[in-house]
């Protein structure tokens, strides 16, 4: 059986050992070892990974009680000196025990359970028994929990039997009956884990809640601990810094600039609209006084969907029919104003797969978009056809 130096000596990075067995599923071999520093995927946290020798590994896998490590090839010799990415093993002690420690500061503030766990690559989350949660709450839980980190309680391992199980106060009690490995923190926390922590929580340097989110009735908190804080306050902080020299501002009155100008950009935005409007209705009497038919079709390369629908709304007010298509974005448009038995949205229902075309609308206004310019000449031809046999019908 192989020894676990990850839990007899979990700073472990390098050390001699031999190779115990080799065995090949498909195109890899999974490997054991004397001793392994290696963790295997467990207790919500990943794997481990290193290398033995000159073989990458891969993933870390346990099996009744056997630890295999996960490599592309056959290695050529018994002892081997193996290395594991002590960076990551690190991130994953911090990020596991920060969970512990987090878990149990919500327990103690507002007795809420934590009913799931999961250590991502960008964030940690845990999912906490209750329905919603305020910012002042969240201020509380984070600054008791870096309180607890200052005070820098130790963190100790042990087993336990399950006789010995059942006089211990821990947070949630464990499915396995054997083997039950424990993880204390001094004073604030007792849980059964199999997964490695930290030997004190001022290892763990802070803890920083990131965001928080509804998920199935509960709160989701995402988190993030000591490096992974430190990187994202690093970033936080240069994206600040860059805003505020942008800006021409100090960082503490950055919020209020900004608010400024989304204050004038909305009044812009409206006088623009308004401008819009005006040159529209000067546009549409130009049309009008061109075209005598009721059916209106035009083509545009500079105007939007947006821009579109606005002249629709104010020629369909005129009761006039209008198709516009869009150049430069392959969009169309259709509108009426109920002047012709036609269902815009229907008829785009029925007919816009067969020119590659997606959209959709109502009876009397229906637009689609297109993958070619050419697939959307097509069916504006076939709508013109179409209509303006209507109309014919309609005389």
């Amino acid at each position: 059986m192989t020894e676990k130096l990850y839990y007899s000596n979990p700073t472990c990075i390098e050390w001699q050992t031999a190779i115990t067995s080799i065995t090949e599923e498909g195109q890899y071999y999974f490997l054991t070892l004397k001793e392994t520093a290696f963790y295997p995927e467990g207790g919500g946290q990943p794997a481990d990974q290193g290398y033995i020798g000159d073989l990458e590994v891969l993933d870390v896998i346990e099996r009744n009680s056997e630890v295999f490590h996960k490599v592309t090839s056959k290695p050529n010799q018994s002892n081997v000196h193996c290395k594991i990415n002590w960076n990551r093993r690190f991130d994953h002690m911090q990020q596991h025990t920060g969970q512990h420690l987090l878990s149990a500061v919500i327990i103690e503030l507002y007795n809420s359970a934590t009913t799931s766990f999961h250590l991502g690559e960008d964030t940690v989350t845990i999912d906490i028994s209750m329905s919603e949660i305020k910012e002042k709450q969240l201020l509380n839980i984070e600054r008791k929990v870096n309180e607890y980190i200052y005070e820098n309680k130790e963190i100790k391992t042990y087993y336990v039997t399950e006789k010995e199980l059942a006089t211990l106060p821990l947070r949630k009690l464990p499915d396995v009956t054997e083997d039950i490995r424990i993880v204390e923190i001094d004073g604030i926390d007792l849980s059964a884990c199999c997964g490695t922590h930290v030997k004190s929580t001022g290892e763990l340097g802070l803890i920083k809640l990131v965001k928080t989110e509804k998920q199935r009735g509960n709160i989701r908190i995402h988190f993030k601990c000591g490096y992974r804080a430190l990187e994202d306050y690093h970033q936080s902080s240069t994206i600040l810094n860059e805003i505020s020299n942008y800006l021409s501002s100090n960082r503490e009155a950055v919020l209020l600039k900004i608010k400024k100008m989304e204050t004038e950009n909305k009044a812009l935005q409206k006088e623009i609209e308004t401008l819009k409007e005006e040159n529209d209705r000067l546009y549409i009497e130009c049309i009008l006084a061109k075209e005598e038919t009721s059916f209106i079709t035009l083509s545009f390369h500079d105007r939007t969907m947006k821009d579109m629908q606005r002249l629709a709304r104010l020629l369909t007010e005129q009761n006039k029919i209008i198709l516009f298509c869009s150049t430069n974005e392959y969009k169309l448009l259709v509108a009426h104003n109920k002047s012709v038995d036609f269902d815009c949205g229907q008829f785009f229902k029925q007919e816009l797969k067969n020119y590659k075309g997606k959209g959709g609308g109502n009876a009397t206004s229906a637009q689609a978009g297109f993958e070619t310019l050419e697939d959307m000449k097509t069916f504006q031809a076939y709508i013109e056809k179409v209509i303006n046999e209507k109309l014919v019908v309609n005389k």
